[in-house]
């Protein structure tokens, strides 16, 4: 089987693939001084709690946006799982799409991934929102071309940016309001859920919309990451929620590759 490892900035997602399917997943946080053993100690116990062992895994593919932690899950691989990674947009697993972009060695490996993923499952012409550290909105054209997008603050960052800098203002969770709750909040916590829930949503409507219009083009919206479920009841601009979008652009890759 395929163990794909997508390194975020504040979480690594370990998914294990047979084919195309997603055996099992889980989730830690991203922190670059965790070594190869350790990174190993954890998954050989999930790995067991999942039916599974370390000779079960045959290939590693690796996608990271955090280049100081990529070292220590080069050696999980090769000292653990008796491989050599691959890892996605270098030799051996080149994208194989064009990025149109002004300048493609920038462009993260988890947006690209997103991009292969999304054309694969989804025909036209697209925008892949991805709900992580940053919300990125990203286009994918016809032909399965990136052609660029925009980076927006996430929303837990932009909430930790809040509480952070007004001394008064209490931390609040991340969570849908009551729909029947007005939009003139009477208490502080209220004020802040409403600000900080419907004027992202606002935020995304208002982008998506402005995109759409530049592109001229029928389009598909494509949600992912892990608070895409937090907004899809509230809006009504997803016409897909994929939650595994980045994971399944390395099972793509892989198989396009190996």
């Amino acid at each position: 089987m395929l163990l794909a490892i997508d390194a975020g900035n504040t979480n690594i997602v370990f998914a294990l693939l047979k084919g195309r399917e997603i055996r099992a997943r889980w989730r830690i946080a991203t922190d670059p001084r965790r070594t190869a053993d350790e990174y190993a100690v954890w998954l050989r116990q999930l790995l067991d709690l999942a039916g599974y062992g370390l000779d079960d895994v045959e290939a590693v593919i690796i996608g990271t946006v955090v280049p100081r932690a990529l070292h220590n899950l080069k050696v999980l691989a090769a000292k653990y799982f008796g491989t050599e990674a691959l890892l996605a947009g270098e030799a051996g697993a080149e994208y194989g799409v064009t990025l149109d972009v002004v300048e493609p060695q920038t462009v993260g490996a988890d947006r690209a991934l997103n991009a292969i993923a999304a054309h694969d499952a989804h025909k036209g012409d697209l925008i892949v929102i991805d709900f992580g550290t940053a919300t990125t909105f990203d286009v994918v054209d016809f032909s399965g071309a990136y052609k660029g997008g925009i980076i927006a603050p996430g929303i837990n960052l932009s909430l930790d940016a809040l509480v952070n800098a007004a001394a008064r203002l209490p931390r609040i969770a991340i969570e849908a309001p009551d729909e029947e709750r007005s939009v003139i909040g009477r208490t502080t916590e209220d004020q802040m859920h409403i600000g900080i829930f419907w004027g992202y949503v606002a935020m995304m409507e208002g982008l998506v919309a402005r995109m759409k219009e530049e592109i001229g083009r029928p389009v598909k919206v494509i949600s992912t990451g892990g608070l895409a479920i937090l907004f899809q009841k509230h809006t009504d601009i997803f016409d897909a929620v994929e939650p595994d979008l980045t994971i399944q652009g390395l099972g793509l890759l892989y198989d396009r590759n190996r």
